[in-house]
């Protein structure tokens, strides 16, 4: 025992030697002394941290150029992170309705979000606890159903209906998706017959495969149907009237629309966003700090400038029927370059709305401190202008 202890004690020392020989080799090093109390600043050292070099990030897409999936009702576009890789967490899509179109029955994986941009609907929805809501939509309005809420879209009016969709899965698609015509006519009739109480014979017309968006007879906007609507209370409602609403931001350079779960209590997981922004003007550079940003311009010119992880930078330019993807915490700005104004309508995976500027830290840091920051003396520090969230276009001197 004496013997082994012995051993142990000796094999210690020879260790501890050796790491002892190898930290002072490292301290007599002409960077710095670095060993326990022993140490000193650098003497050699990057004045700046050099760019690193690489492919740019690829953030941007067009949704509109997508695949095509129409029916006899309509068709629907998406974009998600199999044909955008960098948008892991929000897919995005595209759908239009014919007048007398209706969107089956079906239920997600994950849940739904959406913005009406041209004409009007009726959404039919039943929850887990089987409680139904009928409720029409218009221009300015959003749905939101969360992942497994059965749900239905129909075309009111004799206009077609359009919408901008987000889900809170990057992978979202036709894998998640499950509706009621496909369902129902893989089961034998007797099975139906069973489940219903009705006779074999009943579904003897239900087609053999996916009906998706189905055309049907025009529904008058103040027809019986229309009117058959049953709205449920401000907490449970699917829908909310975004922009109906005061706007969260409001400048000289445009306005910030935002429906959070603090307005819209469904939306639990998703925030909706509208941002209009005149000729020149820009959102300027901001980060969200628990959320990824998925956006979609329906008007005008835009550009963003993306400040990336591991340092990466990238700008793009967006037309109408394209879409960008901002990773949390990622810096960006969005400017309208455009001869006409821009409108981005988009959504953040998170229920609540957090947004952190660059002007925020410029005005509120104390000026000593971001002397040191640029290395330039005090004085030429500028007064920089308080939080805006929106700037002005800038006038032409």
């Amino acid at each position: 025992m004496f013997e082994a202890n012995r051993r142990f004690f000796l094999q210690s020392v020879a260790i501890g030697a050796g790491a002892l020989a190898t930290s002072q080799s490292f301290a007599a090093g002409s960077d710095g002394h670095a060993a326990g109390y022993d140490v000193s600043a650098a003497s050699d050292y990057l004045k700046t941290v050099p760019r690193k070099p690489g492919d740019p990030v690829v953030f941007t897409a067009s949704l509109d150029r997508g695949p095509i999936k129409a029916t006899s009702g309509g068709w629907a576009r998406e974009i998600t992170a199999r044909g955008l890789p960098i948008a892991t967490d929000i897919a995005g899509a595209h759908l239009f309705m014919n007048a007398g179109g209706a969107r089956e029955m079906h239920w997600h994986n994950s849940a739904e979000w959406a913005y009406i941009v041209d004409g009007h609907c009726q959404v039919t929805v039943v929850d887990p606890d089987s409680l139904a809501e009928v409720v029409n939509l218009g221009p300015g309005d959003l749905w939101y159903f969360p992942k497994g809420h059965g749900h239905a879209i129909q075309t009111l009016g004799p206009a077609p209906c359009h919408a901008i969709l987000a889900f809170d899965d990057g992978l979202y698609s036709e894998h998640g998706t499950f509706g009621i015509s496909d369902w129902m006519s893989r089961y034998d009739t007797s099975v139906l017959s069973q489940a219903f109480g009705v006779s074999a014979e009943a579904f003897a017309q239900i087609p053999k495969a996916e009906t998706y968006i189905m055309q049907g007879e025009v529904l008058a906007l103040d027809g019986p149907q229309a009117r058959s609507a049953r709205e449920l209370d401000h907490a449970r409602t699917h829908r909310y009237a975004l922009m109906a609403q005061k706007p969260r931001v409001s400048t000289a350079g445009g306005s910030l629309h935002i429906a959070s779960a603090k307005e819209f209590p469904m939306s639990t997981t998703l925030t909706g966003m509208v941002l209009k922004l005149k000729r020149g003007a820009m959102h300027e550079p901001h980060w969200h700090s628990d959320a990824n940003e998925w956006h979609y311009v329906l008007k005008g010119r835009t550009r963003v400038t993306l400040f990336a992880a591991d340092k990466r930078v990238a700008i793009a330019e967006l037309s109408p029927g394209e879409c960008a993807y901002i990773p949390r915490n990622c810096g960006h700005s969005i400017q309208s370059i455009g001869p006409e104004d821009a409108e981005i309508v988009g959504v953040l995976d998170s229920g609540t709305y957090h947004e952190s500027t660059l002007s925020d830290w410029l005005t509120k840091a104390p000026r000593h401190l971001l002397a040191n920051n640029f290395g330039l003396p005090e004085t030429a520090i500028a007064n920089f202008k308080k939080r805006t969230v929106i700037s002005a276009p800038i006038t032409p001197a």
